[in-house]
């Protein structure tokens, strides 16, 4: 067992049973929701059609790359857990999977990305051109199907939701390669990008079943701080963990000079000369081929990673506790265990 794998666990539990356990709770998850899923997966498809066809060919290689459905899946659970029995929640699952495909397009593009989920991103096959603008056409469509529902109150949580993405990509394009950033700033940022779409994804779930008061605040709590759990997560993946399940090169953020939390904190805590080698490597952007390796031993040395873990455990606390208003349900239970899932996995 690899100390990073130990850092993750924070228990005595074995990792494999534990790793069992959080595939469970995803197993979970989607068996309580698979009927309703299936009805999002199959209006995704009837919503992407296009006379263009090059618009269903690409927006198809990413929607049908082998992702969970994690955000339209929360969206379901949300809506069932609150009572809702009617059909547009469907449409609103589909709008949120549309406006998570569209900001892969676009971060795929900004970032230069090559790799995504294990295979070639839509940039790398068609171009970057082709990515923004089906990107684009998506967020449209996505648009389309909140003014279906005829809810106003979602239509203005999504909307600001994809509002507030476009600001958190702003936000990191500005502090890109500034070793500068502090932790503070750097949580505004994937509160912005990354837990504003998670925390809409819940929320609309209560408000189209008309918990517009205390219960839809709780899923905008639950959906937030179990996005920026989940991103954390992310962060000390790309130094810790595999890339055949990452679908990623392990390095990724470091080879693209990405200021993350494990960077924030090790250079934070760093010597003068540790701190000359994150400014060399990530914000003049020389590197070489060892430097990755270096990395990792300082994040190692100054508990980087660790922390980061347990700054996810935090957050993903305080998901589990919003969740406490709502009475005991198949759905509840199974949105408590995917928190644990999103702090323990390995992909």
């Amino acid at each position: 067992m690899s100390n990073f794998e130990e850092w993750i666990l924070g228990v005595v539990v074995p990792l494999e049973e534990e790793r069992g356990r959080d595939q469970n709770a995803v197993k979970q998850l989607q068996a309580l929701v698979a009927r309703d899923m299936e009805a999002v997966n199959e209006f995704i498809r009837e919503r992407m059609a296009s006379d263009v066809p090059m618009v269903p060919e690409l927006a198809s290689h990413l929607i049908n790359s082998g992702g969970k459905r994690l955000r339209p899946m929360l969206t379901i659970a949300a809506s069932r857990m609150c009572g809702y029995n009617g059909d547009d929640h469907i449409k609103l699952a589909a709008t949120v999977e549309f406006m998570h495909t569209a900001t892969l397009l676009h971060d795929d593009v900004v970032d230069e990305s090559d790799m995504r989920r294990g295979t070639k991103t839509a940039r790398m096959l068609w171009g970057n051109q082709a990515s923004v603008l089906v990107g684009d056409f998506l967020l449209g469509r996505a648009f389309k199907l909140m003014v279906e529902t005829k809810s106003l109150r979602a239509l203005e949580i999504l909307s600001n939701a994809a509002s507030v993405i476009a600001e958190g990509e702003v936000m990191q394009l500005a502090a890109a390669k500034d070793t500068g950033t502090t932790e503070d700033a750097y949580l505004r940022v994937i509160q912005a990008k990354t837990a504003a779409l998670f925390s809409a994804a819940t929320e609309v779930g209560a408000v189209i079943a008309g918990r517009n008061g205390t219960e839809a605040a709780a899923l905008e709590s639950y959906g937030r701080n179990l996005g920026i759990a989940f991103q954390l997560v992310d962060d000390a993946l790309d130094y810790g963990g595999r890339a055949a399940s990452l679908g990623k090169n392990v390095g990724d953020d470091f080879r693209e000079g990405k200021i993350t939390l494990p960077v924030v904190l090790a250079f934070r805590r760093g010597s003068a000369d540790e701190r000359a080698f994150w400014q060399r490597t990530l914000q003049e952007g020389e590197r070489s081929e060892s430097d990755l390796e270096k990395a990792i031993d300082m994040m190692q040395k100054h508990d980087a990673l660790a922390d980061t873990i347990l700054r996810a455990r935090h957050y993903g606390a305080i998901a589990i506790d919003a969740l406490a208003i709502f009475p005991e349900s198949d759905y509840r239970q199974a949105l408590t265990d995917l928190v644990e899932f999103c702090i323990n996995r390995n992909h």
